[in-house]
């Protein structure tokens, strides 16, 4: 199938995605930051330099867009190829998926927890209270610590 646009429009409308500050990413940021957490976003200093990162509980979370990494719902391109120039979508996505892989795997070496949120998640409240259960956790622990050694 043809592209419904010219190449230039095409171009001109794939030059507006954004690969960070991406709305998921804000609501993610937005939430976290009303209950207290304080993070840092897209370090450097990390493999893949991931979008929030949490060094107080060394913890990262990946917001990932479903499409652009490949994710198997009904968005993501797990599930669906452009019909248009579809070999080199393919290879884009599959190049992605890898790279994801490397860098997770050299977070997990280096100690960092790894939460993954997916933008077809991100209007389910109770996928995201359950995926960052264990970020509250860590904070209510911490909490606690803090208060038994103000006694």
């Amino acid at each position: 199938m043809v592209d419904i646009f010219s190449k230039k429009k095409r171009s001109e409308i794939m030059s507006k995605i954004r690969s960070k500050d991406t709305k998921p990413e804000l609501l993610i940021r937005k939430f976290l930051h009303s209950r207290g957490f304080r993070y840092r976003l897209h370090s450097s200093a990390l493999p893949g330099r991931p979008d929030i990162v949490m060094p107080k509980y060394k913890t990262i979370i990946l917001v990932n867009g479903c499409f652009w990494h490949g994710h198997n719902c009904k968005i993501g391109s797990g599930s669906r190829t452009p019909k248009s120039n579809s070999k080199y979508w393919s290879k884009k996505i599959s190049k992605n998926i890898e790279r994801d892989k490397k860098n997770r795997e050299l977070l997990n070496k280096e100690g960092w927890k790894i939460i993954t949120i997916w933008e077809c998640e991100i209007n389910d409240k109770e996928i995201i209270n359950n995926k960052l259960m264990p970020l509250f956790r860590a904070k209510e622990d911490a909490l606690q610590l803090n208060q038994i050694g103000d006694v």
